[in-house]
């Protein structure tokens, strides 16, 4: 479903719903609109403090300094990602931090596919559809 004309603002309901409980999930959507985040462009303005954490350390911890790596060219995504958490406000960049970790770019797969080996046995494989950015 579509909160506006035009199919912008999707949403996607549960097909357990009446008709009567989706109309006033609609309802209730339209009137809140404004406070759902539709894109990371709508992000902005946001404190890192509503999201900040901090991990308290016993004391004469010694950091953790772990070595970036080289990406594989398929998993350049880390560089746009980066680029748009920066622009969002969701992460800022630390200059003189003694605690660094690489980042980590994992598959993501969808549903399960059916494919024959050379066994002639059918296997259940998930099919990739892009590629996620976990950052620490």
């Amino acid at each position: 479903m579509y909160l506006e004309p035009n199919n912008t603002l999707p949403i996607i309901n549960a097909t357990s719903l009446n008709s009567d409980q989706e109309n006033q999930l609609v309802d209730l959507l339209k009137q809140h609109k404004s406070t759902i985040g539709w894109s990371v462009a709508d992000l902005k303005g946001i404190t890192p403090a509503v999201c900040m954490h901090r991990i308290y350390c016993e004391e004469n911890t010694k950091p953790s300094r772990k070595t970036q790596r080289r990406l594989n060219p398929n998993m350049r995504v880390v560089k746009k990602e980066v680029v748009k958490w920066l622009d969002a406000g969701i992460i800022y960049p630390i200059s003189d931090s003694q605690w660094m970790s690489p980042t980590q770019v994992v598959l993501m797969k969808s549903g399960l596919i059916v494919v024959q080996n050379n066994l002639g046995e059918l296997i259940p494989t998930r099919t990739p559809t892009g590629w996620r950015v976990c950052i620490d």
